[in-house]
This record gives C-alpha cells, sequence and structure tokens, in this order.
C-alpha cells in the first residue's frame, strides 16, 4: 500500500530548499522507507515486548562509591583566575 508524503511540507519544516526533482526522488524514498517500517510492524508479535536492547541488560554504571578526591588547595592549582577561593569564570548571563 503507498504511502503519501508531503515532501515540501516536510521540506519546509527542515527548512530546506529541494528542487522539483529531489521532492520526488524523496517522496519515492520516504515512501519506501514507510512500506518496510509496516513490513516489520506486520512481523511483530503480540507476545514479544518492546524493547531497546536485543539482550537484557542491567544497570551498565559503576557503582558510585565515596573516594578520596583533590584538596581544595590541589583543585584551585590549576585555576587560571581565582575569587573568593572559587574558580572565576566569565559571565554567560547578561543582567537588565
Amino acid at each position: 500500500m503507498p504511502v503519501e508524503i508531503d515532501v515540501q511540507h516536510v521540506a519546509r519544516l527542515a527548512r530546506l530548499a529541494l528542487t522539483e526533482e529531489e521532492q520526488e526522488r524523496f517522496r519515492r524514498q520516504l515512501g519506501l522507507i514507510l512500506e518496510h517500517a509496516e513490513n516489520v510492524r506486520e512481523v511483530a508479535a503480540v507476545d514479544v515486548p518492546p524493547t531497546s536492547h536485543p539482550i537484557p541488560r542491567s544497570n551498565v554504571l559503576r557503582p558510585d562509591d565515596p573516594a578520596p578526591s583533590l584538596s581544595h588547595e590541589e583543585a584551585m592549582a590549576s585555576a587560571p583566575e581565582e575569587e573568593s577561593d572559587r574558580f572565576k569564570v566569565p559571565r554567560v548571563v547578561e543582567q537588565e
């Protein structure tokens, strides 16, 4: 079942200037992509839950265990500028 796509509208949303030839080529390509996606949906079994990974995964992050870190003096030793025992950085928000 062919899918009709308003490529001109999609191009306008993406701020793309497409020629008539490009619009027709993308219309055919997007139609094929959507048809293939529909085929995948037909194959999906009802008893198989949607997943983001093909194999079960658990938390892959390391445990958040406290560990010794730099002292204040060691951290400030690499600061290009310091103000009141803190890193001094340029202002990025203007005040009115």
